[in-house]
C-alpha cells in the first residue's frame, strides 16, 4: 500500500534528520542495494560460466572426461544462479513489490496479461480442438 503524499514528506523529513543527526549510522540503517546485489551475483556467475567453458574444453582437448563433465556442471549450476539472481532484479521505476506481496494483476493493471481484440476464451482447450476438428472435417482438409 503506497504512502500518500504527507506520509512521504514526513518520512523524507525524518530520514534527513536522522542522516543530519548521525550519518554514520543512517548509512549502516539504509541497507544494502538489491539491484546491485543481485546484478553481482548475476555477473559472478557468468564469469563462474566462463570458467566451466574453459573446463569443458580443456577436458574434450585433453580427453579427461570428468574434467569435462565437471566443466559442464559448472556451466549448468552458474547459468541456473545467473538467471536466477537476475529475475530478482527489482524494476528501476519503482513499482518492485515488497517479498511475500501478491502483484497487482486486477483488471486496470497494466501488469495484467490481455488477449488481443477479437479472441475470446470459448470454452476449454479441449472444446476449442474438437471445434477446429469439426472445422477441417466440413471443409474437407484431410481427405
Amino acid at each position: 500500500m503506497p504512502l500518500s503524499d504527507h506520509e512521504q514528506r514526513l518520512l523524507e523529513q525524518m530520514e534527513q534528520a536522522l542522516l543530519a543527526e548521525d550519518p554514520k549510522f543512517a548509512t549502516a540503517m539504509r541497507g544494502a542495494d538489491l539491484r546491485r546485489r543481485y546484478r553481482r551475483r548475476a555477473v559472478f556467475a557468468g564469469l563462474v560460466f566462463v570458467v566451466g567453458v574453459v573446463l569443458l574444453m580443456t577436458g574434450a582437448v585433453t580427453q579427461v572426461i570428468p574434467l569435462g563433465v565437471a566443466g559442464f556442471v559448472v556451466m549448468l549450476g552458474s547459468a541456473f544462479y545467473a538467471v536466477t539472481s537476475w529475475r530478482r532484479v527489482p524494476p528501476s521505476d519503482g513499482t518492485a513489490t515488497a517479498a511475500g506481496e501478491v502483484p497487482d494483476i486486477s483488471p486496470g493493471s497494466p501488469r495484467r496479461q490481455r488477449r488481443p481484440k477479437g479472441q475470446r476464451n470459448n470454452g476449454s482447450f479441449m472444446d476449442r480442438m474438437e471445434q477446429r476438428w469439426r472445422n477441417r472435417r466440413e471443409r474437407g482438409y484431410g481427405q
